[in-house]
């Protein structure tokens, strides 16, 4: 197939500096928790973008000097030679596939707080540390002339290793309140000497690390500035229409690239709360500010909303972290003409939680992704069959349709029944709630797929029971019946326990089943995911009245991992609902709800018409425990295998349950052994 004309521009070559880039694709740097801890996985999922077709291909997060050290976090670094050895995995994986290399230089100051290496934090004027992840306060000292001095030279070390590791753009990182970002912004930097008060002082190390950047590479390497243009803050913080606009004209000039982002609360948003294209408004004009080319980003997942930014002048190249995880393979499949079979970005944000769990990144729509190296796993390609044999899959939710997916992908012969009238499990629910539309792309990708293979067939309304297995009589037997919320309670210890059911003690399962309900709601979540949040909203926008407790010390505490908990928390405040944090409900007698601080331990009693549970859930393990009643029936009848995967395994988030679907259809006329697994990737493997 070819490519649609109206996407030409997408594939026009760049100029950056002394590099030029194939096309507009420019996968931007983001955080992969890989590291130089891990340089096989990160070369593994950074090269497959390169396959993909994306024109350029950065690193994440990348220290200069032992003093910006980002632990716990798993972080790239180039602090001596060892270094330019491992980052060299990357750049020569990346260099093969015919992409530019990008390297994203950071030094913390007090975003940053040393704990590995225990150096002294660094910043324009003693500010406190970033102390969000429950770090003791201590302070940074104040940057003198001769740490100023040091700072331009770690930088200059670093790009010159840059060079030496084979990178084509290196980066000056100048946001996300880090090191030169911290000088150009007044709410950070007090200082009174040439560094300090004007604006033009303030950008002063900014226009210094560019130009010292450019002398040590610029020959060959072009140099880019990642600049935040906006703190989301309002006057708190740097501003676009004030200051941001002005810093970036100031210097405009200076750098081959510009790289613009915002930063604060709302910056890397999941679909919950922001669109497509969303962070338009905060590089508006930048165009006119600079002559240099300009990347952006949006989680941009339709090549039309591309094409209108670079047609309309806001960006000359297409940014991208999420959409290029979900799929890695999106250049390609335009300039191929297969747009429609882009597995698009649902902003579910689980890529952004690996960051801070510091594991190597997952994705919700691909399974394949940090598992490139480990696993040998691609994309786009899977080993085909290794028999005739035929598989039933029996539930069409996540987990199910993407192991009939890959299963018909490698040549199987499949069957899917669905007990219901519409594929899609657990995602036909939830893609209702209030912002999570975006996530039925999950179910419309797979189904889609699953359309263009002959080998899948797909029946709806089909309630299997044991009899129809042993009827079919199917080699191989894959559940993936899901899962129930439960009415259980939570102690003190987090530990679930059952409660004497009572006609209005709910889950959210009695919600998406259409279950009537009015007056006062308490929901009680111990989930700490989307889930309750969402329930909330959408229980004040039917007219409820909405109390909400959890035992921990936020709204949807979890969610600070997919950067929401602070849009839910405001969002539930703003419509009215009734909070109480760090309590349990350890009793409910169908008139009033038990509330124990977990501090002191003090009950109170609050009436409500109906208590909404949102804790555990319990696996459908109904037709799998009948199956095993009979297990020796089955063999005489020629089944062979039989194996639960998602949330009839284990209950889980969506991603959880499309990777074992994956997996199950990747591994499941294997024997493969855990312990060919290589467990632990040492750092220097030359």
């Amino acid at each position: 197939m070819r490519r649609n004309p109206r996407y030409d521009i997408l594939f026009e070559p760049v100029r950056i500096g002394p590099v030029t880039t194939r096309n507009r694709f420019f996968q931007v740097p983001h955080a992969s928790s890989t590291g130089y801890q891990l340089p096989n996985i990160r070369a593994g999922l950074r090269s497959i973008r390169a396959e993909g077709g994306w024109g350029v291909v950065c690193t994440g997060y990348c220290s200069i000097h032992p003093s910006s050290d980002g632990a716990p976090h798993r972080y790239s670094r180039l602090w001596d030679d060892e270094d330019v050895r491992n980052l060299s995995l990357m750049t020569d994986a990346v260099h093969e596939h015919g992409a530019l290399a990008g390297v994203e230089l950071y030094y913390g100051s007090s975003q940053g707080r040393n704990l590995y290496t225990r150096e002294t934090v660094l910043s324009p004027s003693g500010i406190p540390v970033n102390t969000t992840s429950g770090v003791p306060l201590n302070h940074s000292r104040a940057m003198d002339k001769k740490d100023i001095k040091s700072l331009r030279g770690w930088q200059i070390d670093a790009a010159k290793r840059a060079k030496r590791a084979g990178f084509d753009i290196i980066y000056v990182y100048c946001g996300m309140r880090f090191g030169p970002y911290q000088f150009l912004s007044r709410h950070t930097n007090h200082r009174s000497d040439e560094y300090g008060g004007s604006l033009e002082n303030r950008v002063r190390l900014l226009r210094e690390m560019i130009e010292d950047t450019k002398n040590a590479v610029g020959d060959t390497c072009a140099v880019a500035v990642r600049f935040s243009t906006d703190e989301l803050m309002g006057p708190l913080g740097m501003q676009w229409e004030d200051e941001g606009m002005a810093a970036l004209e100031l210097v405009g000039e200076l750098p081959d690239l510009w790289d613009l982002k915002t930063f604060g609360e709302s910056d890397s948003s999941n679909s919950r709360y922001s669109e497509e294209g969303y962070q338009e408004p905060y590089v508006t004009n930048a165009k006119t500010l600079t002559s240099k080319p300009v990347v952006g980003v949006g989680r941009f997942t339709s090549p039309d909303s591309m094409v209108s930014q670079i047609s309309r002048g806001v960006l000359d190249l297409i940014g991208a972290a999420r959409p290029s995880i979900a799929d890695p393979f999106l250049p390609n499949k335009v300039e191929s003409g297969r747009e429609d079979e882009i597995r698009e970005c649902i902003g579910c944000n689980i890529c952004y939680t690996c960051f801070h769990e510091n594991v190597p990144i997952r994705c919700t729509q691909n399974p394949t992704m940090g598992e490139e190296w480990r696993r040998g796993w691609h994309p786009e390609k899977i080993a085909p069959k290794t028999s005739e044999d035929s598989v039933l899959v029996v539930g069409g939710g996540p987990a199910g349709l993407e192991a009939a997916r890959a299963l018909g992908q490698r040549g199987y012969s499949v069957i899917l029944a669905e007990a219901g009238n519409e594929l899609g499990g657990r995602l036909l629910a939830e893609s209702k709630l209030p912002g999570l539309s975006p996530w039925i792309r999950v179910r419309d990708w797979r189904v889609d797929q699953i359309n263009r293979l002959p080998n899948v067939e797909v029946y709806l309304d089909s309630q299997l029971d044991e009899n129809h297995i042993l009827e079919f009589a199917f080699p191989h037997v894959v559940l993936a019946t899901g899962s129930t919320w439960s009415t259980a309670l939570a102690d003190r210890r987090n530990a679930s326990f059952p409660i004497e059911p009572v006609a209005n003690i709910l889950t959210p399962d009695d919600i998406f089943g259409g279950t009537q309900i009015s007056g006062t709601v308490l929901i009680y979540d111990y989930d700490h995911y989307y889930m309750a949040g969402c329930l909330a909203e959408r229980l004040v926008g039917d007219g409820l009245s909405v109390i909400y407790v959890t035992p921990a010390d936020r709204v949807s505490s979890w969610s600070e991992f997919t950067h929401d908990q602070w849009n839910t928390q405001k969002t539930l405040m703003e419509l009215g609902c009734q909070i109480f944090t760090g309590h349990y409900v350890p009793a409910f007698d169908g008139e009033a709800v038990t509330t124990e601080c977990k501090y002191t331990g003090r009950q109170s009693a609050i009436s409500v018409d109906h208590l909404l549970v949102v804790g555990t859930r319990t696996p459908n393990l109904g037709l799998h425990e009948q199956l095993l009643v009979r297990g020796s029936e089955l063999k005489d009848a020629g089944v062979n295998s039989l194996s639960r995967i998602g949330d009839c395994d284990v209950p889980g988030a969506v991603v959880h349950a499309v990777y074992s679907g994956h997996r199950c259809a990747r591994e499941f006329d294997e024997e493969l052994a855990s312990s060919n697994l290589p467990a632990v990737e040492r750092a220097q493997l030359f």
